[in-house]
């Protein structure tokens, strides 16, 4: 038991670069089992998202943990997440801000998402996406091999304005293919925040709910004022720096029903 959020060594996480549509980023690998795509949150490849990785390992799952951003290994300190801001919003890339846009990688994700589900067994893959990334991990599964989404904290587009907070991250037609499967049972999707997060507004939770249904789960921990998880109002990331590894810790809880979703969806034979 600990009074920090799990953390995770580099050294264990050996890196090759992945290719796909003229974009390349470092892909660290490790595990056996099902795949999951693990997309690290701003400000990079924390040691705190390595801990996530690490624990999704143990719990049997060949996870794939790209570094599209940040300085792999660096701890998430304010001057870290000031870095990498400027790039978020102005790369074309990624496009913080911009809503119905093409994304280059959106398309490389996928591409990284059924390398994957190439080389690991089950039915299909899992993508994790978190805080920035969170909307990704859904766009993601246009791919046929994405069976799993997760939308921890997803805070991009950042919502200036009421179209931009009910935006659910992805284009409508990508939204359209998705809701598409998810209507025939092909994809499910979790999506974690904390109730007074204003950087995830309940409105992007309600698109989602309205277009996918109950293919669309919603966990909210509570953050208001006198909590009994002991949470400041500006906790934020659900599945990494709020963990603590005591029993019955909501963060805690909240990543073991991450880790039962993606069984259920990737390896049902096992549940």
């Amino acid at each position: 038991m600990t009074d920090r959020a799990p953390t995770g060594d580099l050294d264990r996480w050996p890196a090759a670069p992945f290719t796909a549509g003229g974009v390349t980023h470092d892909v660290h690998r490790r595990g056996e089992g099902p795949g999951v795509v693990l997309v690290p949150e701003i400000p990079g490849l924390t040691p705190q998202v390595l801990g996530l990785a690490d624990h999704l390992v143990d719990a049997g799952f060949t996870v794939a943990v790209p570094s599209p951003f940040g300085t792999p290994g660096r701890p998430p300190t304010a001057g870290a997440v000031l870095e990498v801001l400027p790039r978020l919003c102005v790369s074309r890339e990624f496009r913080a801000f911009a809503t119905e846009v093409r994304r280059p990688f959106t398309d490389w994700l996928r591409r990284l998402a059924v390398d994957l589900d190439a080389r690991t067994p089950g039915p299909g893959v899992g993508v994790i996406g978190m805080c920035f990334t969170g909307g990704f991990a859904l766009a993601a599964a246009v791919e046929g091999a994405v069976l799993a989404s997760v939308l921890s904290q997803p805070a991009a587009p950042f919502p200036v304005g009421r179209r931009r907070a009910a935006n659910a991250g992805l284009s409508t037609a990508d939204l359209d293919v998705v809701a598409e499967r998810a209507a025939r049972g092909e994809v499910c999707a979790l999506g974690l925040r904390f109730s007074e997060d204003a950087g995830v507004p309940h409105a992007r939770f309600a698109t989602l709910r309205a277009r996918l249904g109950d293919a669309f789960e919603v966990l909210e921990l509570d953050s208001s004022p006198g909590n009994p998880g002991g949470f400041a109002r500006s906790a934020h990331s659900v599945l990494t720096n709020e963990v603590r590894e005591r029993p019955g810790h909501p963060a805690l809880e909240a990543r073991e029903r991450v880790v039962a979703f993606l069984r259920e969806r990737l390896a049902p034979a096992a549940t």
